[in-house]
């Protein structure tokens, strides 16, 4: 079976909620900005290269409720890769992540992409 790039119809960004996505086959994907930031597919955030993954976890409730304070996550660009991606400067100064469309349609979070 040979699998087909993921390609996007529309792509609708918001700097301070995240991105929703029409993709050409009718399916519809919205992400955060922190479940985007989470699921960076940098070598730095997946641990390349035999290092250790440098995750992030702004999806995750906190664990106190007397949290130190922490600038709310934004994106401050989203620039074109090519065809195949986009490249997000975030506020807390990363910007290596390139998302393909193909990495943003598999960690699509809808109901019918997490059956």
């Amino acid at each position: 079976m040979i699998e087909t790039q993921a390609e996007p119809e529309h792509i609708a960004i918001s700097k301070s909620k995240g991105i929703q996505i029409d993709w050409k086959d009718g399916h519809r994907s919205q992400y955060s900005l922190a479940y985007l930031r989470d699921e960076c597919p940098c070598a730095s955030c997946t641990g390349a290269h035999g290092t250790e993954p440098q995750k992030t976890n702004h999806s995750a409730p906190p664990a106190t409720p007397f949290q130190m304070y922490t600038p709310t996550l934004k994106m401050l660009n989203v620039e074109a890769v090519g065809h195949y991606a986009i490249r997000i400067d975030w506020n807390d100064g990363h910007n290596t992540g390139i998302y393909s469309f193909d990495h943003l349609r598999k960690i699509c979070g809808c109901a019918e992409c997490t059956k």
